[in-house]
């Protein structure tokens, strides 16, 4: 079954193989390498070359721009709930609006002025809703959606929250009027 030149095949054929990984390699070496020595060591008379691309950044001591602290308030006061209805649409994935309907996440509708963790027919609150608040009040609304897991550590809302005050302040204020 196995013969002396079979057997001679399989041995030269792991050879080759092995041979082809070695000059590819050293090829890739060759053409890759850029300070022209191993190990960090530079031949005499060799200057090391920096390798990648500088990325400027601002100085910590210079004139950085300060975000400036906005008034949710003044927020609520200016907010454009059909702005709002354009935000809820990532909402969509996991609420619904209509009372009574819920999802993944319980309905939304009338959640302004509703008691945390009380969307009749949801049983899936994770608890740690209950403990961070009371009642949906625009502010806790405003916390929770900015960071959920911030805001209620261990609740089983996995999105990350709106970066964006005013489009916090928007999705609240279309929230508020689903319920007449």
């Amino acid at each position: 079954m196995f013969d002396t030149m079979t057997f001679t095949k399989i041995i030269g054929g792991f050879c080759g193989a092995f041979l082809v990984f070695l000059l590819g390699g050293w090829a890739a070496e060759t053409v890759y390498h850029v300070g022209g020595s191993h190990g960090g060591e530079h031949a005499e008379g060799e200057e090391e070359v920096a390798r990648g691309f500088p990325i400027e950044v601002a100085e910590e001591g210079g004139e950085a721009e300060e975000e400036e602290e906005v008034d949710f308030a003044t927020l609520m006061e200016n907010a454009d709930a059909g702005a709002g209805e354009r935000v809820f649409s990532a909402c969509r994935a996991c609420h619904q609006l209509e009372e009574g309907a819920n999802a993944v996440g319980p309905y939304l509708y009338g959640v302004v002025g509703r008691d945390i963790g009380t969307a009749d027919g949801y049983g899936s609150y994770s608890g740690a809703l209950s403990e961070a608040g009371d009642v949906w009040t625009p502010e806790n609304l405003n916390a929770f959606l900015e960071n959920p897991r911030g805001w209620a550590p261990g609740t089983s809302m996995s999105y990350n929250g709106l970066s964006d005050p005013e489009d916090r302040a928007n999705l609240i204020a279309y929230l508020d009027q689903t319920d007449d």
